[in-house]
């Protein structure tokens, strides 16, 4: 049974992640609207209603708004991956996650386009928000790892994971250039391209 000191720590918890994601929302607003580099964090704090030591509670900088998107996506697969049943193969696992992370992208795909754009349009952004990076696949490799007890140094399961980002970043460019029909059902195809046989297991 949980006391009331871990209840109000959760609480305080998910207060605080609400707020991170409201002053990202308010911050992305502002980057699409008047270009990245033409925002300061002075601007967004005014316009989130707080002040700048909040704001650098929540991000260490104003490029740390830009990496949340990829916190968040690398989330809803962690959570997938956890929520597997022991009995589901790694792969299996893989594959089910990156198919909800490919629901919300359709979900989101208007404002996932207008990020996109932002960061084009910032020589600095562009120059580095190119992708997942590397923590963020070995997140995902851990969580795999963590499932049957198998190190997360095995060089099959960190290639599983890094053909699988992969191939979700290719379908997530050509998803949101509008060049699919049938996105999810290419997403699943492309998915099962990426398997441990295939990859010489």
């Amino acid at each position: 049974m949980r006391s009331e000191s871990q209840t109000m720590g959760g609480l305080r918890e998910t207060k605080r992640e609400r707020n991170r994601v409201l002053t990202a929302e308010v911050a992305w607003r502002l980057f699409i609207e008047r270009g990245y580099e033409n925002v300061t964090v002075a601007d967004i704090c005014a316009a989130a209603e707080i002040a700048p030591r909040t704001f650098h509670r929540y991000f260490p900088s104003k490029d740390d708004v830009i990496a949340e998107p990829v916190r968040y996506m690398t989330g809803v697969v962690a959570e997938h991956i956890t929520a597997a049943a022991p009995e589901t193969t790694d792969e299996a696992a893989l594959r089910a996650a990156i198919h909800e992370l490919g629901i919300f992208v359709i979900g989101h795909a208007d404002w996932l386009r207008a990020l996109r754009t932002v960061i084009q349009q910032s020589p600095h952004l562009s120059a580095t928000h190119q992708g997942v990076p590397p923590e963020r696949e070995h997140e995902l490799t851990k969580l795999l790892a963590a499932r049957h007890a198998t190190s997360e140094q095995d060089w099959r399961l960190r290639l599983l994971v890094a053909c699988s980002v992969a191939a979700f970043r290719i379908w997530h460019d050509d998803y949101l250039r509008g060049t699919i029909d049938d996105p999810l059902n290419r997403l699943d195809e492309m998915m099962a391209a990426v398997s441990r046989p295939a990859l010489g297991d």
